[in-house]
């Protein structure tokens, strides 16, 4: 190889390493930060919300089953 190309070559990289790697690792272990930290205050609120609702259709969905029950007792032979 002669020097033009190994300058071709090396400047890409030299740019890389003074200043894509170290902001590339910054941001890095910024977000493993963040996902360590665990829920946020909304995160956690959103989540109580859907467990909520979660519960209201798992009530809904056994007070269904019952009428079923009594009023179809062969319904969950058909499926």
């Amino acid at each position: 190889m002669d020097e033009g190309t190994i300058a071709v070559l090396t400047a890409p990289l030299f740019v890389f390493l003074i200043f894509v790697a170290p902001i590339w690792l910054i941001l890095h272990y910024r977000s493993k930060k963040q996902v360590s930290q665990g829920l946020s205050a909304e995160e956690h609120a959103s989540l109580q919300n859907l467990a909520e609702q979660a519960e209201k259709m798992s009530e809904r969905i056994e007070t269904l089953e019952a009428i079923l029950d009594s009023e179809a007792p062969e319904w969950r032979n058909r499926a």
